[in-house]
């Protein structure tokens, strides 16, 4: 049986009302990896025979001979898409449930629950003022043309109650909007609960972009003047769940926080300031213990709480709708315990449509004076295309396929000149921690011998990049700051590296490194022990089929390097002893007394014994051949990483893999109803806000969400296959139309306003 994790990180597009929609697939996103949970699980569950997710993984491992794991571990997303992106990141970490979030948005995500209670309390006057605009309003939009017969009398009154009198002012709350995701965050809590749907070994990562309105000074560094001034107005919120016991992703204030900035759709919501959540929590009597670390992290360009306290924030995707970036940054170190297919699922609710149109008929040839402007200040930015992500992700792939190639061509040499320096004989013996601590410094001196002029270039690079993890460490440690003191940071280690002759041109040479700089990287290059245990690892997880153990023997070995791993990493603690961060706080003034401190706080040298001789006693419980095969790869890294480091910039690679893009979209979920997104989304009516205006939208809206997300979902996974043993079309088909009719049984019990779809559905599914 082939073992591999497909894993996704998904990104989700901005779409105003069509949150609605892309609810739908994220519950299915999360339904399919709670499935797999359920299949892999080693607690005895009764088979749910109506779960077609686990019925479609079983069918695939029964006749393709593929076991595959579904991994949800990174999410990004902006203005709606970045709260659908919030909500499941919670509900992976928690192991909390996201059908309790499904009353909420068809029963809350109504102009009548959003509009701003100062607009609802409006004299009768200004009501009554309101309503001829109003219906000016709804006969532009064309209701009688656009909107069926069923709902133009509710949709018509809420835009009597959603337009303002003659002042312009946003129609929706902003403590309206903080208290509703407030209440989906309780709503969770009180619903049911499992386990986390991650394995305890891979870390969790979400980003939501939000846009800072005043911006914040940005330092450059030129030729002359030597530095200037800009205003950055771009802001990435980042939120990590490392894994291990007590999984939790933030808070949930930090998560309102962040859901509430993302979606300030400009005119439509108030702009956000915490302020308004300090009110909503205040009223509800919950604490917030972490808010001025969370402000300090959160808003890096304020230099004081005060100044975050100011900060204005409105929609993530006026400037960034699509986050692919920070999305694939967090790829790095990766955590692989078999073969991996990663995936970059993006949701995009309306391909190819405007966020907003000025003209109803479509856009003319030549845009108008309002026309022109509103596209260059909102359309143009919102909706660039996502050409440079893409081309980004592929210039990954490749730089990955290549490393591959590199190091499958070395190997065999590696092999052979690590049993030359070693002797064949040692394979016989049992591989004690003192053994390989000496065959592992045997096979530094080799490989740096046989490197020849290569390492010297090797060596000045290694150098470049601990000094620059050791930047971001202390600067982290010792207090963070804007981008001016990480450069100031940056400035004084690397002053006090060039002033103590590490990277002076006889430090690293083709005989290999002086005596001070083998004990500077001794001392802090974490990450080359961990690349090295990684490679081991990767080994394990290539070669599973053919190694002579059985896969729980693998399984027990993978742990222990997966183990050793986790605790080099946690040598850099979320918070420093108080001594180190006094030292990192100085360190503009005392670079060596900063990088002592760190030396101090990793302690390094007897991590290295521990894990010498956890690795030896998991090394013996393997057969010979299989032994062989893993010391050689561990004994033979330098000559790999002197290969490959070049290449990756100090970057890490941990998966190995190449990615692979998939989107979700109307225009691609054609099982049931072909056509693009006004074939089956009503939430896309008046400019996007239509499913505010009616309760029987969202809910058709939701419902196609499920519908679309399944169809894509049973391809994307079915083509984690290889193709040779992928399930045949009418399989697929069949499938599928399980899937439709299970989700439409399940919802038509909820979703009472939506009759005559469930009718057209039961023709369509057939």
């Amino acid at each position: 049986m082939q073992e591999k994790e497909l894993r996704i990180a998904l990104v989700c597009y901005g779409g105003v009302s069509l949150a609605v929609y892309m609810h739908g697939i994220t519950k299915e996103i999360w339904r399919l990896a709670k499935a797999s949970q359920a299949v892999h699980s080693s607690k005895p569950a009764e088979d749910d025979p109506d779960d077609l997710y686990a019925r479609l993984l079983k069918t695939i491992a029964a006749e393709a001979g593929v076991d595959i794991r579904i991994i949800v571990d990174i999410l990004a997303g902006a203005s709606a898409g970045g709260i659908n992106a919030i909500f499941l990141g919670h509900a992976i970490a928690s192991g909390q449930a996201l059908d309790p979030l499904t009353d909420l948005w068809l029963d809350s995500a109504d102009v009548d629950a959003l509009v701003d209670s100062d607009v609802s309390a409006l004299s009768r006057f200004a009501k009554m003022s309101a309503v001829p605009f109003a219906w000016a309003l709804s006969a532009r939009s064309g209701i009688d043309k656009t909107v069926e017969a069923d709902h133009r009398a509710e949709i018509r009154a809420k835009l009597a109650n959603f337009v303002r009198a003659p002042w312009l002012s946003p129609p929706f709350g902003g403590p309206e909007f903080t208290n509703l995701l407030l209440n989906a965050f309780d709503a969770m809590e009180k619903g049911p609960r499992g386990d986390p749907l991650l394995p305890d070994y891979q870390p969790l990562d979400l980003f939501v972009t939000v846009t800072d309105f005043h911006g914040y000074p940005e330092q450059l560094r030129l030729n002359s003047p030597r530095e200037v001034i800009e205003t950055e107005h771009r802001l990435t919120l980042a939120f990590n769940d490392p894994g291990g016991p007590g999984r939790r992703l933030a808070d949930p204030a930090e998560l309102t926080f962040a859901a509430r900035a993302t979606a300030s759709f400009p005119g439509a919501f108030p702009p956000f300031q915490v302020g308004e959540l300090d009110q909503c929590l205040k009223k509800r009597k919950r604490a917030w213990p972490a808010r001025a670390a969370f402000l300090a992290r959160a808003l890096p360009g304020h230099a004081t709480l005060k100044d975050a306290e100011q900060a204005v924030l409105i929609d993530g995707s006026v400037l960034h709708n699509a986050p692919f970036g920070p999305a694939v940054a967090a790829l790095e170190k990766r955590p692989a315990r078999r073969e991996v297919d990663r995936r970059f699922v993006y949701i995009d609710p309306k391909p190819g449509m405007k966020s907003v149109r000025l003209s109803g008929d479509g856009e003319p040839a030549t845009p108008g004076f309002f026309g022109t402007i509103f596209g260059a200040l909102s359309d143009i930015p919102r909706e660039q295309p996502i050409r440079d992500d893409l081309e980004a992700m592929d210039r990954i792939s490749t730089r990955v396929r290549r490393l591959r190639r590199i190091i499958n061509a070395i190997r065999p040499e590696v092999e052979a000149a690590i049993e030359r320096a070693i002797g064949r004989s040692f394979f016989l013996s049992s591989p004690t921690a003192a053994r390989i601590a000496a065959w592992r410094a045997k096979a530094h001196t080799l490989s740096a011998r046989e490197a020849g002029y290569a390492y010297a270039a090797y060596g000045q690079l290694k150098i470049a990049t601990v000094v620059e993890e050791a930047v971001a460490i202390i600067f982290k440690l010792g207090g963070g700051g804007d981008n001016h003191r990480r450069k100031m940071v940056r400035r004084a280690l690397w002053r006090h590296i060039r002033d103590t002759g590490l990277v002076d041109s006889d430090a690293v040479t083709a005989n290999g490194a002086r005596d001070d700089v083998i004990r500077f990287l001794v001392a802090l290059d974490i990450t080359f022990r961990t690349r090295r245990l990684r490679l081991v690892a990767r080994r394990i997880t290539e070669s599973t089929e053919t190694m002579e153990a059985p896969r729980e023997r693998q399984e027990e070995v993978l742990r222990v390097l997966h183990g050793l791993i986790d605790r080099y990493r946690r040598r850099v603690p979320e918070v420093a002893p108080e001594r180190a961060a006094r030292a990192f706080a100085e360190v503009e003034e005392h670079p060596a007394a900063a990088l002592g401190a760190l030396t101090n706080l990793f302690d390094l040298e007897p991590l290295d014994r521990e894990a010498d001789a956890a690795l030896s006693e998991a090394l013996m419980t393997l057969p010979k051949g299989d032994r062989r095969a893993l010391i050689l790869a561990y004994l033979g890294y330098p000559y790999y990483d002197i290969a490959t480091l070049p290449l990756l910039q100090g970057e890490g690679l941990d998966e190995f893999d190449p990615i692979k893009i998939d989107r979700i979209s109307p225009n691609d979920a054609t099982a049931i109803r072909e056509g693009n997104p006004r074939a089956t989304l009503k939430g896309l009516q008046f400019n996007s806000f239509g499913a505010f205006f009616s309760r029987a939208y969202r809910e058709n809206d939701y419902l196609w969400g499920r519908l679309h997300g399944a169809d894509r979902l049973i391809d994307i996974v079915n083509s984690s296959v290889p193709r040779a043993r992928q399930l045949p079309p009418d399989k697929v088909a069949a499938l599928k139309r399980d899937a439709f009719r299970a989700i439409v049984a399940e919802e038509k019990p909820r979703l009472k306003a939506i009759e005559s779809l469930f009718a057209e559905l039961d023709q369509e599914i057939g």
